[in-house]
């Protein structure tokens, strides 16, 4: 159906579309944008004992260049940049992020010292905080609600294919480059400088594909429509203000003394809070960048309270939507810290005692073949949980309003026995097994967190609460999780019990889940009634 004129400010009006072959070709293109979303992001991971070498960082350091200096920009900006997607062009806003996190990986391919590669990390995960307000958004709009699980489900594969193809192509020519060049090649370049590279440019490209994608209409799946905000910049960089400090103590003072007095005490507790963390740990920039996410986070939700209170009131407002982000934010602590101590576990472990006695390497041990296998594997296993936990989710939904959450118990204590068997095996090929069954149980829950997030709010406000359920994914487990088991391998000298230490978390979400499992119906069903809209407004 051709678009009708005085709906155009909305998005294309192709009722056709929804659910047909050209939502099925958005979602292949979207899959590859989480792809090389992920491949960026994950590659440090088979690099880390390099770069560790040749910066002289610590384990508690790879922690916080991988997951802290990365997650925590990203959860942030992705607040306005989800709320820009709510008003303005989705495919637009992903093609700029998407060139801006490829330039700064491969920027990262000249990082000369521990600083320069955060600071490109730091804009990788500022360009990437784009793409998944957007990809979720437009998905939602391309399929109907009985089949939106899969769809997000499928789209969220790309996270496991993207880190899985990460470490191969990382393992290979990091291995391939310094056995090439073992006092460092062109433009004195090292393996893992070169890998940043690699992986970089190719994003540059894709990101010309994707300005080719239709705006589809908002709500368009759903039987109503939601016009495009026709000045979306305002609205914008009011956000930006309400979570940049210090725009955020002037933003504050906007709303009133009252206001700007809350936002000045929760920042001196918070900066208290980090203060306390620091001096207990000596780590500066993971409870600096902590504590600056925090205050951060504040200021937004005080100020989305008193500028959107309907958005407010499903999101910050709504007690199973704050489960919903801690729980399954609490599972990614443990995916995303086990994802990238993986591969330089098995290298230290298993690969590197051989080297330093002088035996010969295995086949199967050299960096490049970690990488295959617990790359490859990840993939796959992450392929098939999440395209496998979509489907029981929107079948359990049929008749259980609730059953999606099911899925969340299934991944905890399917995962949470196989992560004490993997990191206590002596035999490597084993570790690659129980890795792979480990990531299928791993990965079945991401499907179900995204779909129900988004169907605790309304069409318009679907951007605002992608943004806020990452800030769970990565703010919690991203930005914590990695940090948290290279300090505990720091204090203990041993990664293994340092990876087994994420089931601390486990008690905290089975008490999230069980009470999103007890109150999601009410809540979904009142949406409209809480927030005080009407269906189309």
């Amino acid at each position: 159906m051709q678009q009708p004129v005085a709906a155009a400010d909305a998005g294309e009006i192709r009722t056709n579309d929804v659910g047909g072959p050209y939502a099925w070709y958005v979602l292949g293109v979207l899959v590859l944008v989480y792809m090389i979303n992920f491949i960026d992001r994950q590659i440090i991971s088979i690099l880390a004992e390099d770069i560790k070498r040749d910066l002289g960082a610590s384990d508690a350091d790879m922690g916080f260049l991988y997951g802290t200096a990365f997650g925590v920009f990203y959860s942030l900006f992705g607040i306005p940049l989800g709320r820009l997607a709510d008003m303005w062009y989705r495919g637009r806003l992903m093609t700029i992020g998407l060139a801006v996190w490829s330039g700064m990986t491969a920027l990262s391919g000249f990082a000369q010292n521990f600083g320069m590669l955060a600071a490109a990390r730091v804009g990788v995960g500022v360009g990437e905080a784009t793409a998944s307000p957007c990809a979720f958004s437009m998905i939602s709009d391309y399929f109907p609600k009985e089949r939106r699980a899969t769809a997000l489900a499928i789209y969220s594969s790309g996270l496991y294919l993207g880190g899985g193809l990460s470490l191969f192509i990382g393992g290979a020519i990091v291995q391939s480059w310094n056995a090439a060049y073992p006092g460092g090649g062109p433009l004195g370049l090292a393996g893992w400088q070169a890998a940043f590279l690699a992986v970089g440019l190719p994003g540059l490209l894709l990101a010309l594909w994707v300005a080719t994608l239709r705006e589809p209409a908002r709500g368009m799946a759903d039987g109503f429509i939601t016009p495009r905000d026709p000045d979306p910049w305002p609205k914008f960089f009011t956000e930006l203000s309400s979570i940049v400090p210090p725009l955020t103590i002037f933003h504050a003072a906007t709303h009133g003394l009252r206001a700007l007095t809350v936002n000045l005490v929760a920042l001196a507790l918070i900066a208290l809070g980090a203060w306390a963390l620091i001096a207990l740990t000596g780590d500066l920039l993971q409870w600096l960048a902590i504590g600056l996410g925090t205050y951060a986070v504040f200021s937004w939700s005080q100020s989305l309270k008193m500028r959107d209170p309907a958005t407010y009131r499903l999101i910050w407002g709504t007690p199973t939507f704050v489960m919903t982000v801690v729980g399954f934010g609490l599972i990614a602590f443990g995916t995303y810290a086990l994802s990238f101590w993986g591969a330089p576990y098995a290298i230290r472990e298993f690969a590197q005692p051989l080297l330093d006695a002088g035996l010969p390497l295995p086949w199967y041990a050299e960096t490049k073949w970690i990488g295959l296998f617990l790359g490859g594997g990840g993939a796959a296993s992450g392929f098939i949980g999440v395209i496998l936990g979509g489907a029981i989710a929107d079948r359990l939904r049929r008749t259980n309003p609730a059953g999606r959450i099911l899925v969340g118990f299934i991944a905890m204590l399917g995962s949470a026995p196989l992560v004490i068997w993997q990191f206590t095996t002596d035999t490597l090929p084993l570790f690659y097994v129980l890795a792979f069954v480990n990531g299928v149980f791993a990965s079945m829950w991401v499907g179900v967190a995204a779909a129900t997030t988004q169907d605790l709010v309304l069409p318009r406000m679907r951007g605002a609460a992608t943004a806020t359920y990452f800030l769970g994914t990565t703010f919690l487990g991203l930005a914590l999780g990695p940090y948290f088991v290279g300090k505990v391998s720091v204090l203990t000298g041993d990664l293994g019990i340092a990876c087994m230490s994420v089931l601390v978390v486990a008690p905290i979400t089975l008490t999230c889940l069980y009470l999103v499992y007890r109150s999601l119906p009410q809540a979904e069903a009142s949406r409209f009634e809480r927030c005080g809209e009407r269906p189309g407004g």
